[in-house]
């Protein structure tokens, strides 16, 4: 748990404005490198002057420059607009909002926007008191904002403690310097609020706010405002109406309070916000506990300074140039934003019934976007913050048990259902593995069972894992079903809607969830999840070489354009989601016809030959660049996640060496300025992908235990982990010599391109020795990481049909091959009238013609097929048809 004692405030620290230095990295011909900026051999002792919070604020990165601990419940951040909050882009500033999400596809959170202005408050809607703003007048660093005001010359400035928002304001000589406290806004739609003036220091109130994407979410959050000193009037107003010396204001619509202070000799105002999501005394009892009698903005700007110093320093660079520091400590400082405190100073935490309830073991957590973080940023936290990651799984464990049910996308105490798949089995499934449900296994494994084989009650705010009747019944979720109809829709996203990437990812969470099984004990359960891993299979075309849409009849999906998909996959096309099968990569690489036609298709997606040659055009042109230009290419996507291990999966194809030259070249994607980043960071994950490909190493599955191996990106990286270190060196290396020659971990040879998690994190040095040239490291079958599912294929036979005009579709599947009969009505006959499906456990699909009797004139005709299978079952299908004249 944390020890809210530390953030007593103590000391003064002056900031320094980050400066950047623009950084072009090129690899030419896999042979040259052109590096500009300045060289940096070691980094500094503070590796806070290395990160600039603005990268991602530009390009849809939606990331936010103000002041937030290290998972703090607050981040107290200007507002411009934009999903995020701040939209570098943009050139006003309407408030500074206590609550932000760094990375998020929708606008989200943004409770209690406060604004500094001066003069009669005559105007109460942001767009008329907002004030203009340069990013010459403007400086972020971790733990601090600061701005210029330009509009009305006020110094603005931030900080923060974990649960409490510190803002500082020096006015201009004034008699009418004012704060406005607007409880009616937010970056996401506010439901209802109220404010009270308290007394002469105190501004105290909430807001219920939710609808994060297309959810039905909600929650509330209260906070208590203090001054520093005693403000000399007040108002309120309800809708458009300011109305001074009101004292409160409440309901929906608009609403909010200011006060004005005189600022003619003495300018400055300090304000500090206490934020709860229990209730009023939770808030007044964080600002207490916290803060004290306080006021001394300088000394919690140092105690939350050097926070994330202690926080960065966890892992240690040396070599490289300044500029690729930046961009690694920038993504590591955004790795830890989130997510984020839930509870009180006393444990107290809203749950997910609406109840306030108290933690006894572990430290409450909230805001987990699992569909992204399960992925990297989940085992970052493992590796550099277990005491968290634990706190984390256990706090999601508590969601279930006080929910009823597990979140997918959890805003606060309140379930979104955005996304799809069901990333909270291999989230939890892998702290497990960690050890980090200890004393909460069986319980946390119940909680994942009932998700991954029955419904939530129609009651709940959960949708669950909507397509689950059907994958249990025929191995995957079949495209066209309906909302409300054939799956429940309690708002959000929903696998029915992407039936195909979710037959994916309840396949890989199966996996994930035979593991626990079987460490539980649970064999029955072990056997039938490890069964279920395999269902990935379902949906291979073997005729294509790609994962393809089955209609609810069970057929392919016809015509078919596996670039778009139909949207069948969730962002993404079955190009990008041709490699997920994480717990099965070998057996993946078999099913595309072997390890050389595997990496045949992996240099067609990422553009291999042109990365070779000029990579900086590649990355732009070759591959997806646009953040939500998800279906649109057959290549890689390096701003979202399902592709996100696609350049690891070089070393199942047995050339490890070309999964240096990718992650290199995705790595340019990350710069030093405001469009740094690829794509929305997600809470963090695309950092942790930065973070682990700079270490060269890579956790390519959940609950896997082991980490593959790659090139680093620095000659050495020290990890600081509790009591051990892992330095990893890797001399000379450079975007020419990136080439693995030879691994050794203490000492010891490494011939394989992967190591158990343990024997990492019990420390001591890796050293990667490294070349110009790819060599024959690590390109052994028995070299390759391990798939950890290895059960048999769907072993069921069965056949579907569907016509579709004067075609009958017949695909079949079964452990061998299946021989098939078909016959029509009427006279009707299909030519051949009979097939033998070469299936081997994979469905197969064959089209028969359908032909009228002789002499029969142009017209519509009810036309019955019935399809019969050896051994297997009967479909009989019937449809309205058109013969037309010859």
């Amino acid at each position: 748990m944390h020890d809210v004692t530390r953030w007593l405030p103590w000391g003064g620290w002056a900031g320094m404005r980050f400066r950047s230095a623009l950084m072009v990295s090129t690899l030419v011909a896999g042979l040259a490198t052109v590096t500009v900026g300045p060289v940096a051999t070691a980094a500094p002792s503070d590796p806070t002057t290395l990160v600039n919070p603005f990268v991602g604020t530009e390009n849809s990165g939606n990331t936010f420059p103000g002041a937030s601990a290290p998972f703090g419940m607050v981040q107290v951040s200007p507002d411009t607009g934009g999903q995020g909050g701040y939209d570098y882009d943009q050139n006003a500033i309407y408030g500074f909002s206590q609550t932000h999400l760094s990375g998020v596809g929708c606008g989200v959170m943004g409770e209690l926007p406060v604004m500094p202005t001066t003069g009669v408050v005559n105007s109460v809607e942001p767009s008329g008191y907002a004030s203009a703003y340069s990013h010459s007048d403007e400086q972020a660093t971790p733990g601090y904002y600061r701005v210029g005001l330009s509009t009305y010359g006020v110094n603005a400035e931030l900080t923060a403690t974990p649960r409490t928002g510190w803002q500082r304001y020096t006015f201009p000589a004034t008699a009418a310097a004012n704060v406005l406290f607007n409880t009616g806004q937010a970056n996401q739609s506010v439901l209802d609020s109220e404010v009270h003036v308290v007394d002469n220091h105190t501004v105290e109130g909430r807001v219920h706010d939710g609808g994060f994407c297309a959810g039905h979410d909600q929650h509330t959050v209260y906070f208590t405002a203090s001054f520093d000193r005693p403000f000399a009037s007040y108002g309120a107003w309800r809708g458009t109406t300011p109305t001074p010396g009101a004292k409160d204001a409440a309901g929906t619509g608009g609403n909010g309070a200011w006060v004005t202070f005189d600022a003619t000799a003495q300018h400055s105002v300090t304000l500090k916000v206490g934020i709860s999501y229990t209730g009023m005394a939770g808030a007044r009892a964080n600002l207490q506990q916290e803060t004290g009698g306080s006021y001394d903005f300088d000394a919690t700007r140092q105690k939350l300074h050097d926070a994330w110093v202690t926080e960065l320093n966890t892992v240690a660079v040396g070599g490289g140039t300044q500029d690729r520091q930046t961009a690694f400590y920038t993504s590591l400082y955004h790795s830890q934003l989130h997510p984020n405190l839930a509870g009180d100073v006393d444990g107290s935490y809203a749950g997910f019934d609406a109840k306030v309830h108290k933690a006894a073991d572990y430290t409450p957590y909230q805001n987990f976007s699992l569909w992204d973080t399960y992925r990297p940023q989940n085992q970052l936290l493992e590796l550099l913050h277990p005491d968290v990651a634990r706190d984390v799984a256990l706090s999601l464990v508590a969601a279930g048990r006080d929910g009823g049910w597990l979140p997918r996308w959890a805003l606060a105490n309140s379930e979104t259902n955005i996304m799809t798949g069901d990333p909270m089995t291999p989230f939890l499934v892998e702290a497990w593995t960690k050890g980090l449900l200890k004393g909460h296994e069986q319980e946390a494994y119940g909680l994942l069972k009932a998700n991954a084989t029955s419904l939530p009650p129609a009651s709940s705010q959960y949708n669950g894992r909507t397509g689950q009747p059907f994958y249990a019944d025929r191995g995957y979720i079949p495209s066209g079903l309906k909302r409300g109809a054939d799956c429940a829709d309690k708002g959000g996203d929903n696998d029915c809607d992407h039936p195909a990437s979710a037959t994916q990812e309840y396949a890989l969470a199966d996996a994930a969830l035979a593991l626990m099984a079987d460490g539980l004990g649970h064999k029955a359960d072990a056997r039938m999840f490890a069964d279920h891993g395999q269902w990935y299979r379902n949906l291979w075309d073997s005729s294509t070489g790609q994962f393809r849409p089955r209609t609810t009849d069970g057929t392919w999906l016809t015509p078919y354009d596996p670039v778009a998909a139909d949207h069948q996959f969730h962002e993404g096309g079955a190009y990008q989601y041709q490699w997920l099968a994480p717990q099965d990569p070998s057996g993946l690489v078999q099913l595309m016809g072997g390890r050389k036609t595997a990496e045949q298709r992996l240099d067609a997606f990422f553009a291999y030959p042109h990365l070779l040659t000029d990579p900086g055009k590649a990355v732009h042109d070759d591959w997806i660049s646009s953040p939500y230009d998800y279906y649109s290419k057959p290549t890689y996507n390096p701003n979202n996640e399902p592709d996100l291990l696609a350049p690891y999966m070089y070393l199942w194809a047995g050339t490890p060496s070309k999964t240096a030259t990718v992650v290199r070249a995705a790595m340019t994607l990350f710069t030093t300025g405001p469009n740094g980043m690829t794509g929305n960071d997600d809470l963090g994950t695309m950092s942790a992908w930065y973070v682990f490909s700079s270490l060269g190493l890579y956790p390519t599955v959940s609950g896997g235990d082991f980490l593959a191996l790659s090139s680093p990106q620095f000659p050495t990286m020290t990890v600081h982990m509790g009591q051990r270190s892992l330095t990893v060196t890797a001399p000379g290396v450079t975007d020419v010599n990136r080439y693995v020659q030879n691994v050794s971990l203490n000492g010891r040879s490494v011939s394989r391109s992967w190591l158990g998690w343990e024997d990492l994190t019990r420390g001591g040095t890796l050293r990667v020795n490294v070349g110009s040239t790819p060599s024959t490291w690590a390109t052994r079958p028995q070299d390759e990481p391990p798939s950890i599912n290895h059960a048999a294929p769907d072993s069921r036979r069965h056949v579907d049909a569907s016509i579709r005009g004067l075609n009958v579709d017949v695909l079949g599947q079964a452990p061998g091959a299946l021989p098939v009969a078909i016959s029509a009505s009427g006279g009707w006959t299909t030519r051949p009238g009979g097939l033998l499906l070469k299936s081997d456990h994979l469905p197969v699909q064959q089209t028969v013609a359908l032909t009228p009797p002789p002499g029969t004139k142009p017209g519509s005709y009810q036309v019955t097929v019935t399809v019969a299978a050896a051994g297997a079952n009967t479909v009989t299908r019937t449809s309205t048809v058109q013969v037309t004249a010859p």
